[in-house]
């Protein structure tokens, strides 16, 4: 049975191989959360206000040490297509196995493309902050290449978060553009990986998984 992946599906299998295994072996899946909505929000307006930028051929303030270096991706319908989660970058592999991912947007330095990814979060950056987001940049840049797009082998994040809010009531945030180097033999990694754990049998729990932890009081 060929399987659907995408980064956020192998960032389960990260946290817990066993709830990834039960999701897609077994249709277990983990009880849905509630996704705060303001994520979503600053999401639309973001891309909204990238967009301004783009058509008129400019970048934004937040990537002003980037300016004369790089210009935004200005494929627009082709860039659409690229963020919508029902579409987004697909590859198949020869067994049909598919590994897709939604873009937040796209930098072009010459004839190469580079990956854009906003984050918001409630606090300033740690050292650290970065390294969750490994994987996710890694499988962009490699459906851009399995999609016959030339690639730099990093990508950006663009931090927001709160710093303070004005006397007139407009919160104003911080942002922090981050360069990390990408690897596309990694994110083949992970795929892979991936693919050998659905094959294999049900694996252990991961470590204090609270998930794993209900389900073994219900069976």
């Amino acid at each position: 049975m060929p399987y659907k992946l995408s980064p956020s599906t192998l960032s389960l299998l990260e946290e817990c191989p066993r709830c990834f295994w039960l999701q897609f072996n077994k249709g277990i899946k983990r009880p849905s959360t509630i996704f705060p909505s303001l994520l979503g929000g600053m999401d639309r307006i973001l891309k909204e206000h990238f967009d301004r930028f783009m058509e008129k051929d400019g970048l934004p303030p937040e990537l002003s040490d980037l300016d004369g270096d790089v210009k935004l991706f200005d494929d627009k319908d082709l860039l659409e297509s690229w963020r919508n989660w029902r579409k987004g970058l697909r590859w198949k592999d020869d067994k049909c196995n598919e590994l897709t991912g939604a873009v937040d947007n796209i930098l072009q330095r010459g004839k190469k493309l580079i990956v854009l990814d906003y984050k918001t979060r409630g606090s300033p950056l740690k050292e650290d902050s970065s390294d969750y987001y490994q994987n996710q940049l890694d499988i962009y840049n490699f459906l851009l290449r399995k999609n016959g797009y030339d690639t730099e082998d990093y990508a950006y994040l663009l931090f927001y978060h709160p710093d303070h809010v004005e006397e007139d009531g407009d919160v104003v945030f911080n942002t922090d553009l981050k360069r990390i180097d990408t690897s596309v033999k990694n994110a083949e990694k992970v795929f892979n990986h991936a693919l050998e754990v659905l094959n294999g049998s049900m694996p252990k729990c991961g470590c204090e998984c609270g998930f794993c932890a209900l389900l073994d009081m219900q069976l």
